[in-house]
């Protein structure tokens, strides 16, 4: 089985790192694979391809489409940039670094890492040539930030998934010690780490900014806009009052999110609703790659879990005594350097560890939060994280390992510190 289970990953490694295979038909050929030469019938590895991908889609993609309208909105509103220029004007140009920390967490709560990425990078490489800063000691922060939240935090795609999967965990107190642990993460790989990378040689790209013809929303509206999802999603751990309940559901945070965006920053600042409805259309259809992706890593996933993977783990790791906490970083670990993606090592972890859970006994919000800060270790050429910075910021290959690779794998380290850390005192 385990060699079995190597050659699908190398197999998935080079239909699309070498072959440049779209992901969601590479992960399907792959688990066609597994199943039939592990001995599963053709309609047992295509019922399992199916019931995979419908399971993990049908638990979060109205999360994933939701939230890419939120961000569109967001992007087309400059709510990013009012957020940027109120910060800058309060910590001043020489904590600039530590301001971009800050505006990445905010912004990258609600949004996609890569919807974040696109809003906020020509804003930085734009401040960056205007107060004549290294763009990658400007950028880091910002960046690690994203990265954080991303993995660590409710409702992004990976730990929403967790929240929802593993029996016992609960949105809300996962969101609250994710933040927790967020803070170290951010102070250590971002700002300090950050602070070596001063003189990083580097091209970034130029960017222009357009001139708005439009009003811009105010710097507390923007913010009340971005923070709301995560608001009503923490209400949870506050009241046990149904309606509140109801409320603090992620779905319903995230619709009341988007009708609150549409008025607050869309029509009543003058915006056409037919414009408007064309920007959501355009969100649906940008994020369609990325549902894809996640739908295949839940076929590959389902695979994995009809050969009993997690069994045999358990089996491997019933005399351990290293922490269940340490394994589920180690497994998440593992398969984002093979894959490449946090998403796809974070869905599939949570398949694999339910055995060593319910074993256990261990506290399900830590291990979501363990298997989020594997899911980021070592970012490489395989990620498309990687060479988002590589070009945008105009970073060698060699010095995009220097900087981006280590700082994804401090997070990744850090987060894991924390969590040990928490579990030891609760």
């Amino acid at each position: 089985m385990w060699i079995l289970i190597i050659i699908s990953i190398l197999l998935l490694v080079a239909l699309i790192s070498v072959l440049k295979i779209q992901p969601f038909i590479a992960f399907i050929i792959v688990s066609l694979f597994l199943g039939l030469a592990n001995g599963l019938s053709s309609s047992t590895s295509i019922d399992a391809i199916q019931r995979g991908i419908g399971a993990t889609l049908g638990s979060i993609i109205v999360i994933i489409v939701l939230g890419a309208m939120i961000g569109k909105i967001i992007a087309k509103s400059d709510a990013t940039t009012v957020i940027a220029d109120k910060l800058v004007a309060v910590l001043g140009p020489k904590r600039l670094p530590f301001a971009f920390m800050i505006i990445g967490f905010i912004v990258g709560l609600p949004l996609f890492y890569s919807v974040a990425f696109l809003l906020l990078v020509p804003l930085v490489l734009s401040t960056a040539k205007r107060h004549q800063i290294n763009a990658v000691y400007l950028g880091v922060p910002m960046l690690a930030s994203l990265s954080i939240t991303q993995g660590f935090l409710p409702p992004h795609p990976a730990p929403y998934y967790l929240a929802s999967h593993l029996p016992g965990a609960d949105i809300s107190k996962i969101l609250g010690i994710g933040i927790l642990v967020s803070i170290p993460a951010m102070l250590i790989a971002g700002w300090l780490f950050g602070k070596s990378l001063r003189r990083l040689p580097n091209e970034p790209m130029l960017f222009t900014t357009e001139e708005n013809q439009q009003q811009l929303p105010s710097f507390g509206l923007c913010v009340f806009v971005l923070l709301l999802p995560v608001l009503l999603i923490a209400l949870h751990s506050f009241s046990s009052n149904i309606v509140v309940l109801f409320l603090s559901e992620p779905i319903v945070a995230l619709l009341i999110s988007l009708v609150a965006a549409i008025y607050l920053i869309g029509l009543k600042r003058g915006i056409a609703w037919q414009e408007m409805q064309v920007w959501l259309l355009d969100a649906v259809k940008e994020i369609s790659p990325l549902m894809l992706t996640i739908g295949g890593a839940g076929a590959f996933k389902e695979i994995l879990q009809s050969m009993h993977l997690g069994d045999e783990i358990l089996k491997l790791t019933a005399d351990s005594t290293i922490n269940p906490l340490i394994i589920a970083w180690l497994i998440a670990a593992a398969l984002r350097i093979v894959t490449g993606s946090s998403t796809v090592a974070g869905i599939t972890t949570a398949g694999l560890i339910l055995p060593i859970l319910a074993s256990t006994g261990m506290n399900p919000n830590l291990l979501a939060l363990s298997i989020g800060s594997g899911s980021l270790v070592m970012s490489h050429v395989n990620d498309t994280g990687f060479w988002l910075f590589k070009e945008y910021f105009g970073v060698s290959i060699k010095d995009s390992l220097k900087s981006w690779t280590i700082m994804e794998t401090i997070i990744a380290v850090v987060g894991l510190l924390g969590v040990l850390v928490v579990d030891h005192f609760i």
